[in-house]
């Protein structure tokens, strides 16, 4: 008996160390899902005033989801679009909106509510219409076997109850709260079962990766685009960039408005700070094994510690004043630790990357080198940067708040600085590429 709770041990430990194969998609219908199941579960609470509610930081959050979604996949509210520059831009200027209705309470509460109310009600109606009149949706599906059927039946769940939560959004009283929760229980059930559907389904007909577009500096006529043009042509962002951008966002908007808060001009919420953050790197676990203490196989345990994560931020975003000490020093203690080793790593390391040397000119050679050291003093500033943060989160007060809202604007504006340069080298590594294929 105990030979074989080994050997069951042994197969579970395999499994959830196992790579992860679920899409970037389905990771985040799964992250919609824990968020309304907590959410319905937390209302209970709320509505007897056992729990305190910040409306603001769960619609911020709700918008920066949205957000994601358009700047990753270009997946909107109201449908599948072509995931342009000027699409990118929206989600970014939603994702604004949401962050700083998080940080800052009060002053964007009737925006963010009509906001999310008019996305889930207009978005729920728009994609329901789409699956059946669509001829290559819900007339198509439903007429094959297994899997397309369960992701008909789970589509029309959802986008049905999108629209009742979009009602219960823009009209607050029209049911009472209890009811509210079951709902939005249920809707977050709902958002497991459609996540359930598109991973079955995504192994029964697979197709391409559209979390991870390859670079494309030309139009379909072998043209680059010039101008205005350029904002409507398929962007050439992967999704480490796309969330890499999503962080330098976030900490440059929360620095400078904490200029404004160290003055005692407007209201802050360590809350929905420190749940934001908490949030987006649990979808750099979940979507790509990055982690603060550096990358990680992406396995079914790094989506397993990304969905905790998850739940705490969650959790922070909704309730108030529970978290306030618990995850700054979580997220400051990982910070000064993950800093400090991967600064040591580049340094120890006599190891450097090498990219396609014997395939690219000297001047290329030169180039490359130039831009590897480029990254290594950015990837360390980030670092350090991420080391002073982490230990002005473990220890409150020790830094004077001007300071502190000075160094997220320099965390938030390197990031840009890292994405630049990552991109940089992107192109250079497919330029290589097709020298090598063009001496063949």
């Amino acid at each position: 008996m105990t030979s074989e709770k080994m050997q069951n041990q042994n197969t579970f430990f395999l499994k959830i160390t196992e790579e992860s194969d679920l899409s970037l998609e389905v990771v985040i219908l799964v992250i919609l899902g824990v968020f309304m199941l907590l959410f319905g579960f937390l209302l209970f609470q709320i509505h007897m005033g056992a729990l305190p509610y910040t409306p603001d930081s769960t619609y911020g959050l709700f918008l920066v989801i949205v957000s994601l979604q358009i700047i990753t996949m270009g997946k909107t509210p109201f449908g599948d679009l072509r995931r342009s520059w000027i699409l990118i831009t929206v989600g970014i200027g939603t994702a604004i909106i949401g962050m700083t209705a998080g940080f800052i309470p009060g002053y964007l509460s009737e925006l963010v509510r009509l906001l999310v109310g008019f996305m889930l009600l207009a978005g729920g109606i728009a994609l329901i219409l789409q699956l059946f009149f669509s001829r290559d949706k819900a007339k198509t599906w439903i007429k094959a076997s297994g899997m397309l059927q369960h992701l008909t039946i789970a589509c029309t769940i959802v986008y049905a109850l999108t629209i009742v939560e979009g009602v219960i959004t823009l009209q607050p009283g029209i049911i009472i709260t209890p009811q509210i929760a079951v709902i939005t229980i249920i809707y977050g059930l709902s958002f497991f079962y459609l996540s359930w559907c598109l991973h079955k389904v995504s192994h029964i007909y697979p197709s391409n990766d559209m979390g991870n577009p390859e670079i494309n500096t030309q139009d379909k006529n072998g043209i680059r685009s010039k101008g205005i043009f350029k904002l409507f042509r398929e962007a050439s962002l992967s999704l480490t960039f796309a969330v890499l951008i999503l962080m330098g966002v976030l900490l440059t908007l929360l620095g400078i408005l904490l200029f404004p808060v160290n003055s005692g001009l407007i209201p802050f919420s360590p809350d929905g700070q420190f749940g934001l953050l908490l949030f987006i790197f649990s979808i750099q676990m979940m979507a790509l094994g990055e982690t603060l203490l550096g990358p990680f196989k992406r396995s079914w345990l790094m989506v397993i510690i990304g969905l905790a994560f998850a739940v705490l931020g969650i959790f922070s975003c909704i309730v108030p004043g529970i978290l306030t000490v618990v995850i700054p020093k979580l997220i400051g203690s990982l910070s000064i630790i993950g800093g400090a080793l991967l600064i040591t790593q580049r340094f120890l390391s006599q190891q450097q990357e090498k990219i396609h040397e014997n395939m690219k000119p000297d001047l290329e050679k030169t180039e490359i080198e130039s831009i590897n050291y480029k990254l290594m003093i950015t990837q360390t500033l980030i670092n350090i940067v991420a080391i002073v943060f982490g230990i002005s989160a473990l220890m409150e007060g020790l830094l004077p708040g001007m300071i502190v809202a000075g160094l997220l604007v320099t965390y938030g504006l390197i990031l840009f600085v890292l994405v630049f340069i990552l991109h940089k080298m992107t192109l250079i590594e497919i330029k290589g590429k097709d020298l090598s294929e063009a001496a063949v």
